[in-house]
Parts: structure tokens; C-alpha cells; sequence
């Protein structure tokens, strides 16, 4: 029998920490919450000072008793749940679940799951923090109370099913104002002339800026081709005359280590990682990974930060393997990411790798290729950020004609720096040495038309960016408010970027009505800085929840005696139903789009809606489309089904297999993206 039980939340976790802790300890997971609010209900007792009303998670019956059991039968029982607000709010519902002395020392932190740190951290105990309880309490009491008391009216109002998040709704308010811009959007003309210029060999262009008033430099922006013909009527082709040249250098800094706003916004960024699918992967580098003999190891540190401080091994280990793999010249000399930024919250460092030394090529073979891609993407920018900066050589070129002024800019990369690991977009714009005084052989004057443009739509990465600016929800969030927001049918991500829905612009117009007041970035922002002034002991969490509840209560009573209509009218498709003769529209399930009779529930008739992938089938001739089984996977099949049962799970293409003659398929997923043939009797690849 163990004489020590370790609860942590998950099994991996669980499995790790127990192979470094040994046999005397015993080490079972919570599977996370054990206790929460209720689901059928508000769970919330508003006279009685927003008390909440907790209850054993449905399903957790049989983990409650065996971890009862357990600490029943164990010397010492530490809780070892994640290092956050949420971890801390586990604990201690873990704790009460037990019976166990609120004031004993049984809370163990691992910022990251190695050897070191887990046995270091189990020595070193401490009771639970109430501050960071109550922060998370007061979180999900207002969030239960936005969601449960404005989901009702939505239903009413909009359409049945909707929700409504304190945060969420938030973000979706973004989205749908930034479509408003682009949608009331009226392109301005304007207008650019560049001169394109040849000398020794190469060419290069010079590009319009303005004129000279009184011998100073005066920008002239042209909006007319009126205007671009008089600059141009007045220009000498051969009197392009350099009056000045200046020669600089410039340095780019390395960015520093990943917090997890910026690891969500880079993955999105350079992987096409969406929030989700990173803080998934995250979370397994973090609870471990079975590394050969090593056995199971935390890879990297805890992934819920907004620190940019790693720890002093971490520096010295990183200027060490920067010394001896690229050269003193590479490595800093000052420690330019140490501590945490300002206001960061919680003490915990960055997420970086838990040994700089291990670097992704050798321990590829134990990931899969997303784990790897990330692994990769989190040791090169920890390591970058103890490098030095890149270099620049840069040449400015002042051109007069005839008073008109045209410029040049080069830039050269004289020094790699951080960038030999962690390449960034800047390019070289070379030219040719120009001296003051030299007239530059100009082979031609050119005029182009341009109109501007709306600022751009969303994607994740600059929608988790400006989240994090305006201080609205937290990071770890964000993944679960995105998915969210596509779930409900609220937004449509489409070529990576955001466009909202009729269903979400109505959702959005009901809340502006009702609950402008809190459903701004301001009062989010502000509510995120009392959460974290609850969390640092200052403030007491039911005072805020009952100041936020006067005005909210008020809000409410006006959305339901208005008699305002929301709802969106489904899009018809212009078919009749085969069944009742009434009109078939697009309707959304779980599993996406579908056609459904606008009877129901009356009539339940439905269709899947064809999507056509421009293939033929190898078996009958018919259209190959795109299908959804009952678990929503997508699959590809036949039109013509059920006379045809050609059927695959892989996307097939357009080419026939040199080998067999049978039709290639694309095979990805996360250990494979290649052109293979569908026949499994046969080895063809490419």
C-alpha cells in the first residue's frame, strides 16, 4: 500500500508523475471537475448572497469513491492539479470532497512534469489559496448567470438552443462590427507613379513622394489621374539627379518566449494550428510523452501563462547550446527575457521547453508530426529569444526632378542573428551603389491605379491578438470561445478568416439592445482586472458578483417585457418537400449545414446538401461527394447510393494510380500527408 496519494486531473499526468514519484506513492486522476454547478439548473441561491449551489459531477460517482478509498487508506494526500485558478478551484473541491483540514499543507505545484521539478515540488507543500478559489468562483458564477438568465430570452426572441457567453459574446460583438465596416466600406482612389531604373547590370525602382516647397520636403498624395498626368507632364526622363544618400544599420530584436496568447497566434500563424487543436497539443507536451528510455517526460512547461520570464537554467542552458551550435556571435550577452512582463499573472514562467538541450530532432521519432511541428515552434523561439538581434544594412536615396521628389530604400541583412532559428518575413530590397550628384539612367515612368481597402476580417491569430490587447477573457480561453462561436453557427471560418452569420449578426443586435452595458470591451476589460484583484486578496468575489447583479437584473427585466422580434428566416433552397409539399430550407445540426423541411416538426424530412469535389466514380460514372456519418466524420461517397456503395474515408482525386489503374486518394492526418493509391493491395505513393 502507497503511504502517499498524489491526485492530479489527468491520466497521462497521472502516468508520469507516478513513473518519477515511485512506489510509494500512489498517483490517480480526477479526470478534472469532480464537484461544479448543476447543469439542469442555475445553481446559483441570488438571496443568499450568489452562494453556489455545488453538487458531484454526474458520471464522477465511481472516480469520487476509489479516490476515496484511496486517501482513506494513504499517510498523506497531496492535490496536484494544475497550476492556475482552475487547477487551485479543483483542489479545493477536491479537499472538501475529503474532508480534509483547510488550513493543512497538501497543495503541490509542477510548473513543468520532470524529475527535478516533481520531487522538488512534492517537498514543498503549501495549503490552498482562497484568493485564487474565489477568483474562479467569481468567474463561473458570472458566467452561469449571463448564460443561464439571457439564454431563455435568446431562445424566445432569436431562436431556440442559442447561448450567450459573458465573454463570448464579447468576441462575437468584434467580429460583427468589423463586418459592419467592411460592409459600409467606400473604397478611396488613389494613385502612385515609380520610375523603374537600370545601372550596372541591374534594375531597380524609385517610387513617387512629393515636391519641394521652400527647399523642404512636402508629401503629395495623388487621387486622380488628372494629378498623375500633371506630376508626369512635368517629369525629365533623364533628370533623375541623386540629392542624397544615406547609409544606416538597423537591428531587429528577437521576440520573446511564447506566452500562451502569442503560442496560439504563431501556430495560427505558421502551422494554420487553430487555438483549439494548440492548447490541445500543448497540454500533451505538457503532461508527457514516452521519450525511449527516458520513459514518460513533460516536454514542455505549463501552457496557461501570460509570462514572458523563464527560468535562469533555462537562459544558461540556452546560451550554452547556442554557443556551441552557432557560435559566440549568436548568443546574448544580458538576459533580455527574464522576468515577467508587467501585471502577468500568477508567478509562472513561459512556455518553454523543459530541457533546452533536448532538441526536436531527437526526439522527433517519439511525436507525431503536429506534436513535433509544435515542439519545434516552442524550443526555437525560447532559444531565439536568448539570441542576439539581426542586422541590417540599410541605403535611403533622396531623387530630384524638377522639384519632384522620388525615393529608394534598400535593406541588406548583414546578420542573421536570432533569425538563424527563427526565420521572420523581412526581405532584401538590394540595389546597386548610388553617389550623390548622379544622374540615374531611367528607362521608363509608370502610373498605377489603386483603391484603398477595409481593414481585413479576422482570423484566430488577430482575434486572440486583439482579445489579449483589450484585456477581454483570458488566454486559455479563447480556444473554447472561438470554438463557440463557430459551434452555435454564430461565425463561418472561411479561408482562415472570420465572417459572421445572419444567425450571429441577430444575436449580436439582441445583446446590443439589451446588454450593451456588459457586453463592451471596457467593462470586460474592467471585470478582468477585479477577477485578477479578487485572486491577489483585494477584493471580496460576492461583492463584485452582486454589484454586477444590480444592473444586470435591471437589464434583464427590460429584454423580456419587450416584444422585439430577432429571429432569422431560414434560407430556402426553392425546392418543395417530397413529403408535405412545403418549402426546404438550410438548416444547421451538429454535424454542419443540412436541407430539412420548414414544417417541422410536423414533417421531419431531411437531405444532406451535395457537395461536389469534381471527381467521377470509378464504379458507376456518378458524382463522388462529400458525406457525414452519424459520429460527423467526413467521408466521400457516390450520388447515386444506394445503387452504388462506392465508398472512402480519404479524399480522392482526380488521377488514376500508374501501378493498378485504381483512383489515387489524398491520405492526411497527423502522421501522414501524401498521394496514395486506394487500392490496398497496392504500394503506390507519391
Amino acid at each position: 500500500m502507497a503511504k502517499n496519494l498524489v491526485i492530479v486531473e489527468s491520466p497521462t499526468k497521472a502516468k508520469t508523475i507516478g513513473k518519477i514519484l515511485g512506489r510509494n506513492y500512489k498517483v490517480v486522476a480526477s479526470v478534472g471537475h469532480l464537484r461544479d454547478l448543476p447543469k439542469s439548473k442555475m445553481g446559483i441561491d441570488i438571496e443568499n448572497n450568489f452562494e453556489p449551489q455545488y453538487i458531484n459531477v454526474r458520471g464522477k460517482g465511481d472516480i469520487i469513491k476509489s479516490i476515496k478509498k484511496e486517501a482513506k487508506n494513504s499517510d498523506n494526500v497531496f492535490l496536484a492539479t494544475d497550476p492556475d485558478r482552475e487547477g487551485e478551484a479543483i483542489s479545493w473541491h477536491i479537499s472538501n470532497l475529503l474532508g480534509m483540514d483547510q488550513n493543512s499543507k497538501n497543495r503541490v505545484e509542477f510548473n513543468e512534469i520532470t524529475k527535478d521539478t516533481v520531487k522538488k515540488s512534492i517537498k514543498e507543500p503549501r495549503t490552498i489559496d482562497m484568493s485564487l478559489v474565489d477568483a474562479q468562483q467569481a468567474r463561473r458564477v458570472l458566467d452561469r448567470l449571463v448564460g443561464y438568465e439571457i439564454s431563455p430570452i435568446l431562445w424566445k426572441k432569436v431562436k431556440s438552443g442559442l447561448s450567450a457567453g459573458r465573454v463570448q459574446s464579447v468576441a462575437l460583438r468584434l467580429l460583427c462590427e468589423r463586418e459592419k465596416e467592411i460592409r459600409d466600406f467606400k473604397p478611396q482612389e488613389y494613385w502612385t507613379i515609380s520610375a523603374k531604373h537600370e545601372k550596372e547590370g541591374m534594375e531597380f525602382e524609385s517610387s513617387f513622394y512629393g515636391f519641394y516647397e521652400n527647399g523642404k520636403e512636402k508629401k503629395l498624395d495623388i487621387k486622380t489621374k488628372q494629378g498623375v498626368d500633371k506630376v508626369i507632364s512635368k517629369l525629365d526622363r533623364n533628370g533623375f539627379k541623386v540629392e542624397d544618400v544615406k547609409t544606416g544599420t538597423k537591428k531587429r530584436n528577437p521576440y520573446p518566449p511564447f506566452t500562451t496568447s502569442t503560442l496560439q497566434q504563431d501556430a495560427n500563424k505558421r502551422l494554420n494550428f487553430s487555438a483549439s487543436k494548440t492548447m490541445t497539443l500543448a497540454q500533451q507536451l505538457y503532461e508527457g510523452i514516452s521519450i525511449g528510455k527516458e520513459g514518460n517526460v513533460g516536454l514542455i512547461s505549463y501552457m496557461r501563462t501570460d509570462s514572458t520570464r523563464i527560468s535562469s537554467g533555462t537562459i544558461s542552458d540556452s546560451l550554452k547550446y547556442i554557443q556551441e551550435n552557432y557560435g559566440k556571435e549568436f548568443a546574448s550577452k544580458g538576459n533580455p527575457y527574464g522576468k515577467n512582463k508587467k501585471g502577468a499573472q500568477d508567478a509562472h514562467e513561459a512556455i518553454r521547453p523543459s530541457s533546452m538541450m533536448r532538441n526536436p530532432k531527437s526526439i522527433e521519432r517519439y511525436l507525431s508530426s503536429d506534436q513535433y511541428k509544435l515542439y519545434n515552434l516552442i524550443w526555437s523561439r525560447t532559444l531565439a529569444s536568448q539570441m542576439t538581434p539581426a542586422k541590417y544594412k540599410t541605403t535611403s536615396v533622396i531623387i530630384n526632378n524638377n522639384n519632384f521628389i522620388f525615393k529608394i530604400n534598400g535593406n541588406v541583412e548583414a546578420f542573421k542573428g536570432f533569425t538563424k532559428v527563427y526565420p521572420i518575413n523581412d526581405t532584401n530590397v538590394i540595389i546597386p551603389e548610388i553617389k550623390k550628384g548622379e544622374v540615374l539612367k531611367t528607362m521608363d515612368i509608370l502610373s498605377d491605379q489603386h483603391f484603398t481597402k477595409p481593414k481585413a476580417r479576422f482570423t484566430e491569430a488577430s482575434l486572440v491578438k486583439t482579445l489579449e490587447e483589450d484585456g477581454i477573457g483570458r488566454p486559455s480561453t479563447y480556444a473554447s470561445i472561438i470554438s463557440s462561436l463557430i459551434k452555435r453557427n454564430y461565425v463561418e471560418l472561411k479561408q482562415k478568416r472570420f465572417f459572421t452569420t445572419d444567425l450571429g449578426e441577430n444575436v449580436n443586435s439582441f445583446l446590443l439592445k439589451y446588454f450593451d452595458e456588459i457586453i463592451n470591451e471596457k467593462f470586460t476589460a474592467q471585470m478582468e482586472s477585479d477577477l485578477d484583484r479578487i485572486a491577489d486578496d483585494e477584493l471580496d468575489w460576492k461583492k463584485i458578483v452582486s454589484d454586477f447583479y444590480k444592473d444586470f437584473d435591471k437589464q434583464l427585466k427590460n429584454a423580456k417585457k419587450d416584444d422585439d422580434n430577432f429571429k432569422v428566416e431560414p434560407e430556402k433552397t426553392g425546392e418543395k418537400c417530397p413529403e408535405c409539399g412545403h418549402d426546404l430550407v438550410i438548416k444547421h445540426g451538429r454535424n454542419g449545414k443540412f436541407i430539412g423541411c420548414s414544417n417541422f416538426p410536423d414533417c421531419t424530412f431531411t437531405k444532406v446538401i451535395l457537395k461536389k469535389i469534381g471527381v467521377n466514380c470509378p464504379k458507376c460514372g456518378g458524382n463522388i461527394i462529400e458525406k457525414v456519418s452519424k459520429r460527423g466524420k467526413v467521408f466521400y461517397g457516390c450520388d447515386n447510393y444506394p445503387k452504388c456503395d462506392f465508398a472512402l474515408w480519404d479524399k480522392p482525386i482526380d488521377e488514376k494510380c500508374p501501378k493498378c489503374g485504381s483512383i489515387l486518394i489524398h491520405k492526411k492526418n497527423r502522421n501522414v500527408d501524401e498521394i496514395r493509391c486506394s487500392n490496398e493491395n497496392c504500394d503506390f505513393k507519391k
